[in-house]
């Protein structure tokens, strides 16, 4: 082995980003290291700490051979050639630009742990979701050593999907590496592209300077987030006409200028990225002076958050009026299928919103459970967490389709119907049921955008 990677942070990024190298790079050692104790001894365990389709198989293949997970951050430090940083940068919680701008003190942290346990030059390479211009302060924390040590900065973005996350290691749409223009710095970005070039086809591999990589990841997710907002406030013009919002989907994703993805009404989007990205992307637009710009992406999270309300407030109008005192279950919590992530989970905002209407709640999923428990943990009194999905909808008045897993697609809805209580309701927040089958069957259907 020649070549030397450490990554630091063992999260949804950096453990999946980590393992498929290893698999793809045999000739490289890669150490994956976190100050998690417990998130360590998961992944050197049979119990992997995050949930994506076909890791158990990979991580079984090369962990013990070129993968090591580990906390002995100095250690894996000194020895790496390239590092990785994937510590998580929340949104801010506090002072300036609170609720928008992103908490780089972890990032900072590490870039100061870099130079403390560093002794030879090294190649350290953004793999966290940052702001433009990042990479400014980053190379200033690790450039101001007084170990004479080189550090170059690259911005290696990703563009992973929660559920698919493998495959698009395996096969990405693109790989963005940016550096700056220097001759050091276009070297060290060549060297991050060498990784790559083990198993992704050169034209998809994109070199670019830093700052137009920092930026592309933000401005990606803007405008996946957008789709999503653009088709949901169409989902409501649909219901006051009675237009199906499946049938104007697929009709407009089939103008090649606009595509099919990411056009599927529903409840609204989730997960780590979507919301956190934009809200940092106002926060920039303001700090520049581009007011109109920040409120127009302001509004992308205004709509998500509008149509997670105006579903609990369909499920409140068609119920009678009132939810207090009644079962509805929640089929699913984690933010998309193929995953057990509730961060910023829809279904956490709509079963709070449900405690406040006073009904009792009940929750499945089949990844999620735990993390959902510790979501909503202030709420342990009024919420009901079942496993098996026909024991959740027993005696419900009502179950609201959350997650999009296949599992729900294919459940028994005539045995489910025969153990509710009449009348039965089914709201569809991921629209992935055959309303008139359910209807038939005695159901009330709501879809998003649809009657049937």
């Amino acid at each position: 082995m020649n070549k030397s990677i450490c990554c630091i942070g063992a999260g949804y990024v950096g453990g999946p980003t980590m393992v498929v190298i290893a698999a793809k790079c045999p000739d490289y050692k890669i150490t994956v290291v976190d100050i998690n104790q417990e998130r360590i001894n998961a992944w050197n365990s049979d119990n992997l700490p995050i949930y994506e389709p076909g890791l158990d198989e990979i991580v079984k293949q090369v962990r013990g051979k070129n993968l090591f997970f580990s906390t002995d951050i100095p250690s894996a430090v000194r020895e790496a050639d390239i590092i990785f940083i994937s510590v998580n940068t929340p949104t801010k919680t506090f002072g300036e630009g609170a609720g928008k701008a992103s908490d780089l003190q972890y990032l900072e942290k590490t870039a100061r742990s870099i130079v403390e346990y560093a002794e030879s030059d090294k190649i350290v390479v953004e793999k966290s979701t940052l702001p433009v211009k990042t990479a400014e302060a980053l190379n200033a924390v690790l450039n101001s050593n007084d170990k004479n040590l080189r550090f170059d900065v690259v911005s290696n973005p990703e563009f992973l999907a929660e559920g698919t996350a493998v495959q698009d290691l395996l096969n990405p749409d693109r790989v963005l590496v940016g550096s700056y223009e220097t001759e050091s710095g276009i070297r060290a970005r060549q060297t991050v592209i060498d990784i790559y070039k083990n198993w992704v086809p050169a034209e998809r591999i994109v070199a670019s300077n830093v700052w137009s990589s920092e930026l592309t990841k933000l401005v990606a997710n803007a405008f996946l987030a957008q789709r999503i907002s653009s088709i949901n406030s169409i989902s409501a013009l649909c219901e006051k006409t009675g237009a199906d919002i499946t049938e104007l989907s697929r009709a407009i994703g089939m103008d090649t200028r606009i595509g099919s993805k990411f056009l599927n009404a529903s409840i609204g989007f989730g997960g780590s990225c979507f919301k956190k990205d934009i809200l940092n992307l106002v926060y920039i637009c303001d700090s520049l002076g581009l007011p109109e710009v920040a409120r127009y992406w302001e509004s992308v999270v205004d709509m998500n958050d509008y149509q997670t309300k105006r579903f609990v407030q369909r499920m409140i109008a068609n119920m009678f009026n009132t939810l207090a005192g009644k079962r509805i279950t929640l089929f699913g919590f984690a933010f998309k299928a193929d995953t057990g992530d509730t961060r910023e989970s829809q279904a956490i905002a709509v079963a709070r919103h449900l405690i406040e209407e006073k009904a009792q709640v009940v929750i499945t999923d089949p990844k999620a459970l735990e993390n959902a428990k510790q979501d909503l943990k202030e709420f342990a009194s009024s919420i009901i967490f079942e496993e098996d999905p026909y024991k959740a909808a027993e005696g419900s008045d009502a179950v609201a389709v959350m997650t999009e897993w296949k599992l729900y697609r294919t459940l028994d809805y005539k045995k489910i119907y025969k153990t509710m209580r009449k009348p039965a309701f089914v709201f569809d927040g991921r629209n992935i049921l055959q309303g008139k089958e359910l209807q038939e069957t005695g159901f009330h259907y709501f879809g998003i955008g649809r009657i049937s």
